[in-house]
């Protein structure tokens, strides 16, 4: 009898263990999403890295954290990824109420201002000043910003070919890229929720046509038979005519480089809601679906589901955020209910997984997440911290909040 008694209280602390900070989407028996808890250790992350950041110079925002480094790498505010450090600070500020938040925010944010006024130097002036400006309009209502997402909507504009009929992505050369032509990323499907907003905002209806127009052509040349999508393709700047389609970051041009996907998954979702045609949710099924199935079991992509090293090859916990955070709005859209419903259990599981202790930063850097790549084919960014796997995984975890609390993905947290 005193073995038995002995073995049951070994039990029961294993179970206590089990649940312990790594699960923090998942208490033991309820399935309760323990917000507080997770917020505090995204705060005190953010905290270490503005205490780390350098209070002086033009490259203080930060990117990355290499493997082995444990200390970001700074940039300035061209940089494409500039807008994921403020906009993670507007989260922040939303899930919290904590006025330090939103002061930093504002003052990183405000690093960007000369974006909107200067030519457009890339199509990343979505993520760089949507993901800054925007959030702080959303959350706040300063005309200052408004009036900065509105001209740098008009700046993105003058990158459309309407002979295309998409942005130019690089406006410069770039390698395979068959410069001076016009190239397309999948990225760039992200930036047109820029254009949606400022055609809602007191902007012009072209942009609003020039989004839908982006859209509609990436759709119908950027992806393979099986809905797998290209990184790039490139199209007669003339004519419009698609010379061929390559993948840019991935293994090859015929894999499927994770984030690139994910673009895809989290792009045509939000196509939908702006537009409510029918045919991009549809879509946005199809990519997703592609995707899902070709997951593996803790549902964290390689960096390209094609790599020959795989299981060994490096994942891409970035790729997983983004899409967990599509996943949950794709899920509010879907009518058919159970599968409305997958999608949303597969969207809590992957942010379960990058809630766990293989994916947390914790003690090694003061970033959220480990685990994500870069650019690969470049031997950048290989299995580091990136501030966008950061901004996408505090994003979708607003978003599960808000859910779970009977709000909508785009309403403001009180």
């Amino acid at each position: 009898m005193d073995k038995l008694l002995l073995m049951m209280n070994l039990i029961i602390k294993k179970g206590i263990m089990l649940c312990s900070f790594a699960l923090m989407l998942q208490s033991c028996g309820s399935n309760k999403f323990l917000t507080d808890k997770h917020f505090a250790y995204l705060e005190a992350q953010s905290s270490r890295t503005l205490k780390a950041i350098p209070d002086y110079g033009d490259t203080v925002i930060p990117r990355n954290v290499n493997k082995g480094s444990g200390k970001w790498h700074y940039v300035g505010y061209q940089d494409w990824t500039s807008g994921f450090w403020p906009g993670e600070l507007w989260y922040l500020y939303e899930a919290t109420g904590n006025q330090k938040w939103k002061t930093e925010a504002d003052k990183f944010s405000r690093l960007l201002t000369p974006l909107s006024q200067m030519p457009a130097i890339d199509h990343d002036l979505g993520f760089m000043v949507y993901n800054s400006f925007g959030n702080g309009y959303r959350l706040t209502g300063n005309p200052d910003y408004k009036e900065i997402l509105l001209r740098s909507a008009d700046t993105l504009a003058t990158l459309f070919n309407p002979k295309v009929g998409t942005i130019l992505s690089w406006p410069r050369p770039v390698p395979n890229m068959e410069w001076p032509q016009h190239n397309t990323i999948m990225d760039n499907m992200i930036n047109l929720e820029l254009l949606f907003w400022a055609s809602k905002n007191g902007g012009s209806q072209k942009l609003y046509d020039m989004a839908v127009s982006h859209a509609e052509v990436t759709m119908k040349n950027q992806f393979r038979p099986d809905y797998t999508s290209y990184h790039v393709v490139i199209y007669d700047k003339e004519t419009g005519k698609k010379i061929k389609a390559v993948t840019h970051q991935g293994y090859a041009d015929n894999s499927m480089w994770a984030r690139g996907q994910s673009w895809a998954i989290y792009g045509y979702t939000m196509c939908y809601r702006e537009t409510k045609n029918p045919e991009f949710l549809d879509f946005a099924q199809k990519v997703t679906d592609v995707y899902l199935n070709k997951l593996p079991a803790d549902l964290i992509p390689f960096w390209d589901f094609n790599d020959p090293d795989i299981p060994n090859a490096p994942r891409d916990a970035s790729a997983a955020a983004v899409t967990a955070s599509a996943l949950l709005e794709l899920s509010t859209f879907v009518p058919d209910k159970s599968k409305a419903k997958e999608y949303r259990q597969k969207a809590e599981k992957m942010l379960a997984e990058l809630s766990s202790d293989g994916y947390l930063s914790k003690n090694t850097n003061s970033a959220f997440l480990l685990h994500s790549t870069g650019h690969k084919p470049n031997n950048s960014e290989v299995d580091a911290s990136i501030i966008y796997a950061d901004y996408y995984y505090i994003e979708a975890l607003l978003r599960l909040k808000k859910l779970k609390e009977g709000q909508t993905i785009l309403s403001v947290l009180k």
